[in-house]
């Protein structure tokens, strides 16, 4: 083998090599946090979450997952992160409320947050505004509620969350009439419906029943159960969701395809046209 022909097989080499290193640096990483829950056909967190980075991974758009049950004990879990999905039970036991430094410290960093189902709801105070930075907004007791019911979303907005998405009926523990932020800045609603009356038959309690919602609901305000954030000044995006409340809403194109492509847009990655590709509940074991 003469030099030249040496020369060129090793600058060959050399760039297959820095092409793999470059696509292996350009992964985005996904760290999913769940909290055990019940694990059966309700709050199946580490199956949901488990089935999602399963997509993720095999879609071939470059992720990198990690799955976590509990806030992680090692703050490297972190290191990197592009987007972090939450998906455990809320209130004050919520995952964030013992780590509400680490917490604001993520989103200072512009990392990504998602959350759904109970995961969007925590204590108003610090958690609360810490929420409403992180994804634009959040359900807030004695103002938001929590009924089953069916919500017909019948369009869809023009959004990078929409690609591939048809316009779907599903049942489920739908939260409506969150705490948004002033005005809805920075929050584009992506799935709204209205709900029907007999939400409405509960006595007043922090998830039931209340006078705001009843008057939002006298008024037929149109309520948002799916929403996507930008933060001011680029500082990052954030998306929430009250659904998810079954296991088995994952065998649902529609639904799986719109959470998979929020997670892709959240941590920055470009959505394709027809969204984020994946199987039909690939990872059983929800009680699906």
């Amino acid at each position: 083998m003469n030099l030249l022909s040496s020369i060129i097989i090793l600058a060959f080499t050399s760039v297959i090599a820095f092409s793999s290193a470059s696509f292996a640096d350009e992964k985005k990483k996904i760290v999913f946090l769940a909290d055990g829950g019940k694990n059966s056909k309700t709050h199946a967190h580490e199956s949901g979450n488990a089935l999602l980075a399963n997509a993720l991974e095999e879609s071939g758009l470059g992720f990198e997952t990690s799955l976590h049950k509990g806030w992680p004990t090692d703050a490297k879990a972190f290191d990197g992160a592009d987007c972090v999905v939450i998906f455990c039970n809320g209130g004050g036991g919520h995952l964030v409320m013992k780590h509400l430094d680490q917490f604001e410290k993520l989103i200072d960093d512009g990392v990504g947050i998602v959350c759904m189902h109970y995961a969007v709801e925590v204590p108003k105070g610090r958690s609360g505004d810490l929420m409403l930075d992180a994804t634009g907004g959040y359900f807030e007791t004695h103002w938001s509620v929590n009924p089953h019911w069916k919500a017909e979303i019948k369009t869809l907005p023009k959004h990078p969350i929409t690609r591939g998405v048809k316009p779907f009926t599903q049942d489920d523990e739908w939260y409506y009439h969150m705490r948004f932020q002033p005005e809805m800045k920075g929050v584009t609603p992506i799935l709204s419906a209205h709900p029907p009356q007999s939400t409405m038959k509960r006595k007043d309690g922090p998830h039931s029943n209340n006078p705001h919602v009843r008057k939002a609901m006298a008024e037929g305000k149109i309520q948002h159960i799916g929403w996507a954030y930008e933060r001011p000044n680029g500082k990052g995006r954030g998306f929430g969701t009250t659904g998810a409340h079954y296991h088995h809403t994952w065998d649902s194109h529609d639904w799986r395809t719109l959470i998979l492509n929020a997670i892709a847009w959240t941590a920055g990655v470009e959505v394709p046209k027809k969204g984020v590709p994946s199987k039909p509940n690939p990872v059983k074991g929800g009680g699906n």
